[in-house]
């Protein structure tokens, strides 16, 4: 695994996972756990976005080219906004921000460009094909992932984490629609924990 943090998947779909790379998002101190290109290619791995050969490869090439590596960065953040973007407006009864999906489409045609077929024993499938040092190729599936769950029911089942200072998304995949929290051993208990001393508080006064 390529060297780098352990990331936590709760999102549902690749594209809200990597809106989940981001932190206290609602308390306004906006941790961001993609510091590096080393950051990003850890969580590509970790996703299944990318294999080990693929992640070998981008650690090769980013050591050639830093500068290229970091506006990958800066375009994996820009494209980790317009999902959020998207997805928040949508979770909220708003209208997706035009900027935000002018953003999506713009790197979606270019991740559409390096989608081929590819026989299989019982069907067809698609992959992503491209030079091995591409490296912005993690973002491929990314945009791919935010289109199809855009254009299926499920867009509507995506919730954003009901934690005062969370702003992790999710699809909510639960039998009565019911999920609050993105994980509720994490900001569900926080929350029970906050209520009690609450209730605690209020009682002794």
């Amino acid at each position: 695994m390529a060297a780098g943090k352990i990331f936590k998947f709760r999102g549902g779909a690749l594209c809200l996972d990597l809106v989940n790379t981001v932190n206290q998002r609602k308390a306004g101190h906006f941790d961001d756990r993609l510091e590096s290109y080393a950051d990003l290619l850890s969580w590509a791995e970790q996703t299944g976005a990318l294999d080990k050969a693929s992640v070998r490869a981008l650690e090769r090439a980013a050591a050639l080219r830093p500068a290229d590596a970091r506006a990958v960065l800066a375009e994996a953040r820009e494209l980790r906004e317009a999902v959020y973007s998207i997805f928040n407006a949508l979770a909220a009864g708003r209208r997706s921000p035009p900027a935000a999906l002018a953003t999506l489409n713009r790197m979606l045609a270019h991740a559409l460009a390096h989608l081929e077929l590819l026989p299989g024993p019982h069907q067809f499938d698609w992959r992503f094909a491209g030079a091995a040092d591409a490296l912005d190729r993690m973002l491929w599936p990314v945009a791919r992932s935010a289109a199809d769950l855009l254009t299926r029911e499920q867009h509507a089942l995506v919730r954003t984490c009901a934690a005062d200072d969370c702003a992790w998304m999710f699809v909510d995949a639960t039998r009565n629609r019911s999920r609050r929290w993105c994980d509720m051993g994490d900001c569900g208990n926080r929350a029970k924990a906050r209520r009690f001393y609450r209730r605690k508080k209020e009682s002794a006064e």
